[in-house]
């Protein structure tokens, strides 16, 4: 059964990014397990000095680490604050950088405003950098209320829905087959993926 990670850049609670993202949850095929990673405000600093061989890993970066490792796709939807990306989740690209758990993982961007022209290009620039396999087709700005956008409504809106349903398409199809086949198992959508600091 694959399985899909979802990882919203903003903190903010109400999140339209976030709100986005649980609706591509709710739209996603049956024989796909999601989960959110909704532990981004917990991973400390990104400080090279740890992350070497001599240090102990920081338990929320290990976590971090084993949940992206468990994925078979990632989808991140992310704001931009001051023509940049957020900082939080910059810092938590930067801890997988050396350890590698994004290199050759399908990965998919979305925006929930047509606003974010500086962001979305550099978030993809990152990704790249790192060796992850950006789906292009899985690659969309969509421009959705900054505030009140409700799952629901987003999930059942035809023109928000029907892109989801794109976006996920296209990782799935970028997803490597396991061996043994693809499974048609239902669908299982797991809580939050949250790290022991919080």
């Amino acid at each position: 059964m694959p399985r899909l990670l979802t990882l919203a850049g903003s903190l903010r609670s109400g999140s339209s990014n976030a709100a986005l993202l649980a609706a591509a949850a709710e739209l996603a095929p049956a024989n796909v397990t999601v989960a959110e990673y909704a532990a981004l405000a917990g991973l400390p600093a990104f400080n090279p000095d740890v992350d070497d061989a001599s240090h102990l890993t920081p338990a929320p970066v290990t976590h971090w680490r084993a949940a992206l490792a468990a994925a078979d796709m990632l989808l991140i939807s992310s704001p931009e604050y001051a023509h940049g990306i957020p900082g939080a989740l910059k810092n938590a690209l930067d801890w997988v950088v050396g350890s590698g758990e994004l290199v050759g993982k399908p990965v998919g961007v979305i925006n929930a405003s047509a606003a974010s022209r500086f962001a979305f290009p550099q978030l993809i620039e990152v990704l790249s950098v790192m060796n992850a396999t950006v789906v292009p087709d899985a690659t969309l700005v969509l421009d959705i209320p900054r505030r009140g956008a409700g799952v629901t409504s987003l999930a059942t809106d035809p023109v928000v829905a029907a892109a989801l349903r794109r976006v996920l398409a296209a990782l799935l199809a970028a997803v490597p087959e396991r061996d043994g086949g693809s499974s048609t198992a239902a669908a299982v959508h797991s809580g939050p993926v949250r790290g022991a600091a919080e």
